[in-house]
Formats: C-alpha cells, structure tokens, sequence
C-alpha cells in the first residue's frame, strides 16, 4: 500500500475523496510511506459540490503493495452514472488479478461491480442505493448496516465520513491499531471499527476521546502491552498523579489502566491461538505468567 491512486469520476462527492485521502497522507506525514496519486478519464473533474479539480489521465505503474480508490459520486440511482471506460474498469480488474487492493466509498462500488469485482463478495455502499447494487449485482452479497466489509482484497464502505473509517482501517492493518489510531487522533476523529472486524479492536474502541494525557497513556500500553506497566510509572510519564490518571482514564474510556492493557493482552492471545497457539504460549506471549489469568480474563470477556 505504498502507492495510493485515486480514481475520480465527474460528479464525485469531495468528502468521499478528501476523507480518504487525509488519512492515508497523515500517515505519511508521521512516516508511514504513502505516495497519493489522482487519475481521471480527463484531467478536469468537476464535483457534485461545485470545484473542479485536476488530475493525471496517466496510470502510474502499480505492484500488489498498491492501492487503488474509488470515490462515490452523485447517484439518486446508480444507472446511468458514474461513467468509466472499459479500459478504465479492466484497470481495477487487472490491479486485483494481480494481488493488489481495490476500494471503493459510497457510489464507488459501482465501478468495482461494473469491472467484475463485487461477483462472489460480499460488500456495501450507502443506505440510499444499498437496494440498487443488490438488484445490479445479483451474484454480489450487500452487507447492511455497517461502515466497510472486506472480502479477498475488496473492500466497499458505506459513503460520505466512512471513507475515512475504510482508510483507518487499512492503516491499521497495514502499520497496526496505535497507527491508525495516531492518525485519527491528528485528524481529531473517532477511530472506529465496525462489527466486522473485531482484531485487536481495543486500540480502536478505546480511542474515541479527546483527552491528550490519556491517549499519551494509551500510546505507552498500546506499545509495550506485553510489559509489566506499573501504574506509577504511567503517571509519571503522564505528568499527573496515580489518581488523577485514574480518574481521567476511566472518564475517557470506562477502563482502568489496567484493565484496558489486560483488553490487549486478550485480543492478542485470541489472535495467537486462532492462529494455532497452545493457550499457555499465547499467555506467555502476551505478558502472562501462565494461562490461569488468560482463561480467567477471556471468560469474563466471553
């Protein structure tokens, strides 16, 4: 995902694109490699709010590290709109073919439904034409309800703000949780996941605060979870006393310091033995002495 290549259409909604298109360069501004493209059939892309905006009609040479973007554009019915060249839609095909990764926000899983994408998958798109993809992609399975789904390097997303959820979560799975959510709080949004996928969520479900001595707390568990974190130090490397971070922790994200590095403990070693762990490495994988305290902790989260 080192290159990331923007596919506009005529009419596109700036949202779907700009959303996107902040995360993945905020990330690059904290070092995470990400080189933003914007191509087009035409070099003048006019928008659904009024800008027109330029971009290349050249594709730049792309590997199955890349990215490719479709955002959605103005559709009361998808019919009709949209309109891409089947060179352009083999394009997406053939990125995918060969390895890579093809997204789309909103409208957009229109252009990946014309170039054979969605067949087989499952996928989404926004509320309003949820129905429309279903009936002009029989073969494609429509997830309600739910802001991205990700299926064999496919992944749709719901339109207009879960653009930038789809970005966070492709930062995350590239670079990990404390990644995307060092991005999101840059870009002072929630780090959400939805129901869909449920790895390693903790450092996500846990961020949606604004509090800096918290999330400078989070950033020091979320790096050494594994590691004895004693509640002292964490204070001191916050600045404030035990009970203040106390309290501020908990307001923040109804957890204790504790508790919350016990969430990523778990999540991890769930990880590790759905990948064929025994429970007792996993447990002392994660930072546990035995697996006595990962069985104790995984059944009061069951």
């Amino acid at each position: 995902m080192s290159h990331v290549v923007f596919l506009l259409v005529p009419q596109l909604h700036l949202l779907d694109l700009a959303g996107a298109a902040q995360v993945f360069s905020t990330a690059a501004d904290h070092g995470y490699g990400h080189r933003l493209t914007y191509v087009a059939e035409q070099p003048d892309v006019p928008t659904h709010q009024g800008i027109t905006l330029q971009a290349g009609t050249q594709w730049p040479e792309l590997t199955a590290d890349d990215l490719i973007v479709v955002p959605g554009w103005r559709s009361p019915q998808l019919a009709g709109t949209g309109h891409l060249e089947a060179t352009t839609l083999q394009r997406l095909a053939g990125h995918h073919a060969a390895g890579g990764t093809v997204a789309s926000v909103c409208a957009g899983a229109d252009a990946l439904g014309r170039a054979g994408l969605l067949d087989g998958r499952r996928c989404t798109t926004h509320h309003d034409v949820q129905d429309d993809l279903a009936r002009r992609y029989p073969r494609a399975s429509v997830v309600r309800d739910v802001l991205y789904v990700e299926d064999d390097r496919v992944i749709t997303s719901a339109g207009i703000a879960s653009g930038i959820d789809l970005a966070l979560h492709l930062i995350a799975v590239r670079h990990g949780p404390a990644a995307a959510a060092q991005v999101a709080r840059q870009m002072v949004v929630y780090a959400r996941r939805n129901g869909d996928e449920q790895q390693f969520s903790a450092m996500l479900r846990h961020r949606a605060h604004l509090s800096d001595v918290v999330h400078r707390v989070q950033d020091r568990i979320d790096a050494g979870f594994t590691e004895p974190l004693p509640l002292t130090e964490l204070a001191r490397a916050a600045g404030v006393s035990e009970r203040t971070l106390t309290r501020l922790f908990e307001s923040a994200t109804g957890q204790t310091p504790l508790r919350y590095q016990q969430l990523l403990r778990v999540e991890r070693a769930e990880h590790l033995i759905g990948h064929g762990s025994t429970m007792e490495s996993a447990a002392r994988a994660v930072g546990f002495g035995d697996a006595r305290m990962l069985r104790r902790l995984r059944a009061r989260t069951s």
